[in-house]
């Protein structure tokens, strides 16, 4: 145990509060966390885990008679507590009246002065913008419009301010809108890359290329079987690039999805010209020099990311957001990939769409609202009834380790359960004690088990050193994790962790009694790329589910900035 960890635990304990929690805090603190701690004992809420009874049971046992209702560090935490629950939903702000009545409904007597003392705090911070739409404003009429008043929104200064960034990093982007090429040899040179690699290319997929190349910021949208004809994207957009000479990168949020990209750029050129790695990887490379830069599976990623790869951009690039709108946002605030293409700011076209198969029938069916039966001669989908979670587990199981590899000869490295829940009998906690159980048995973390990352990257635990957790991801990459803490099981994980990757096989496991929408079961189907098997246990309520809920909604301010940018 570290010098840092002991001092926290030490406060801690007089405060009454369990010592295994010491880690996190320091984490979410920082190096001096004990003295923060030992100052402020409502910094316990920075855990989402820790209740405000609990918090307000410490501080009153760590500061006795001055640990009041209205004591403005209690005040100010409550507040920051409210937008981490909100952040945690994905919104990365609150309007104010809306933040003033949540923080009321938890018993503040004076809402207004908590968010007051909040924002002296610097706990939260205060947006104010004005996104002024009228476009039917004639100045020959005389007179002038009135303002409209400004929209005020409270954030976590994290969020607030990585929200703030990346919308002005886009602003800077679309302020070049120097083309690569012009429309007529971006489109010859589209033909070209189709000819030398010997494929062909949709009209949408071809107008879509030529825009990358004429607009700074893109928008493009895929569906749920785009994977090959990104592919071939990829390849037109390396040559329009070396041409050029500007460079190109392409990232993808996660190694899986990477590695999965490339695969298929590699079926259509064995020794591909260009390499597709993890956004962590390209960030690891910043500032980036490529004049061309695609990001895929953008709607998985939060602003906080995606303000690191805007920022790293170098001026007078084009940057390239390939996203499926029918997904789930983020499991991180925001929703940037949305956000952009309704600002209106940035251009926004279509990937062409590559033969249907049973998997993306499956996947456009639910996007529609409706859960299809499909034919699936190859197997390609596979639905599982089940009467209980208990059940829904046990099927899993069985998949993976059994049946998929039998009958489809793709092995359990190469599959992945994606569960609704993180708690109960078919969440992805006791999921992973099952399969740790059944195909790495020992204790705690060991050699060999899958694990995934803090960042969102998955691999194989291959041994630990005195730097900390040596991890194996899916391209074959080799990280080293500090905090070996930071680590989770991976052979099963819920949907928001999920998102991102990409797997040959996929177990979608749908509990009873979860809440079911369709952006939830349309990203968890569009994992796979050859093989689904759904597992459901939700007794009717995965059809009502995908008909009713169609949206997720979140409140974001990257429109007005982009709009007032």
């Amino acid at each position: 145990m570290s010098e840092a960890v002991e001092q926290v635990s030490a406060v801690l304990d007089r405060m009454g509060a369990p010592p295994t929690l010491a880690p996190r805090l320091l984490s979410a603190l920082g190096p001096h966390a004990a003295v923060g701690l030992d100052a402020d004992p409502w910094l316990l809420l920075r855990l989402p885990q820790v209740s405000i009874e609990q918090a307000d049971y410490c501080a009153r046992r760590h500061l006795g008679e001055q640990a009041r209702p209205d004591d403005p560090r209690r005040l100010a935490a409550l507040t920051a507590h409210v937008l981490r629950r909100a952040a945690a939903r994905g919104h990365t702000a609150v309007e104010d009246k809306r933040l003033i009545t949540m923080v009321g409904g938890l018993g503040v007597p004076d809402p207004s002065a908590a968010v007051t003392a909040a924002e002296e705090r610097e706990d939260i911070v205060l947006f104010e913008s004005t996104d002024d739409t009228d476009d039917d404003f004639d100045p020959t009429e005389g007179g002038v419009p009135e303002l409209p008043d400004p929209e005020r929104h409270y954030a976590l200064p994290d969020v607030g301010r990585s929200e703030q960034r990346l919308g002005e990093q886009l602003v800077r982007l679309i302020g070049g809108n120097e083309p690569i090429m012009d429309s007529a040899t971006a489109g010859e040179t589209v033909e070209a890359a189709a000819d030398k690699y010997g494929f062909t290319l949709t009209d949408a997929t071809r107008d879509a290329l030529i825009t990358v190349t004429l607009r700074p910021v893109t928008v493009l949208r895929q569906g749920p079987s785009s994977l090959p004809e990104l592919a071939r994207a990829v390849l037109c957009l390396h040559m329009i690039a070396e041409d050029s000479q500007v460079g190109l990168a392409v990232a993808a949020p996660t190694a899986q999805a990477a590695a999965a990209l490339h695969e298929a750029v590699a079926e259509l050129v064995p020794d591909p010209p260009v390499r597709v790695v993890s956004l962590t990887a390209l960030l690891g490379q910043a500032p980036l020099e490529s004049g061309l830069v695609v990001l895929t599976e953008a709607m998985s990623v939060g602003v906080a990311r995606a303000a690191e790869l805007a920022s790293s951009c170098a001026d007078g690039a084009h940057l390239v957001l390939s996203a499926d709108p029918h997904q789930a946002p983020s499991a991180s605030p925001g929703q940037v990939a949305i956000d952009v293409a309704t600002s209106r700011t940035a251009h926004v076209v279509q990937l062409g769409e590559g033969p249907g198969t049973p998997l993306t029938e499956l996947a456009a069916g639910v996007a529609a609202g409706e859960v299809p039966d499909v034919a699936a001669p190859g197997r390609e989908v596979v639905r599982v009834s089940a009467s209980s979670a208990e059940e829904a587990a046990h099927r899993a199981l069985q998949l993976i380790t059994d049946s998929i590899p039998r009958a489809l000869e793709i092995a359990p490295e190469h599959t992945q359960v994606v569960t609704a829940r993180e708690e109960g009998p078919a969440g992805a906690k006791a999921l992973n004690a099952a399969f740790k159980e059944r195909l790495n048995p020992g204790r705690g973390f060991d050699a060999d088990d899958r694990v995934m990352t803090a960042s969102g990257d998955q691999g194989h635990l291959r041994e630990f050193t005195d730097g900390g957790a040596v991890v194996e991801l899916a391209d074959g990459t080799r990280t080293t994790v500090s905090d070996p803490a930071s680590l989770r099981h991976a052979w099963a994980v819920p949907v928001a962790a999920a998102h991102g990757g990409l797997w040959p096989a996929v177990a979608v496991v749908l509990p009873p009694d979860v809440p079911v929408s369709r952006p939830q079961v349309y990203t968890a189907l569009t994992r796979a790329t050859r093989h689904v098997s759904l597992v459901d246990a939700t007794g009717g309520s995965l059809e009502s589910g995908v008909r009713e809920n169609a949206a997720l909604e979140r409140t974001t301010r990257l429109v007005s900035v982009l709009r007032e940018g």
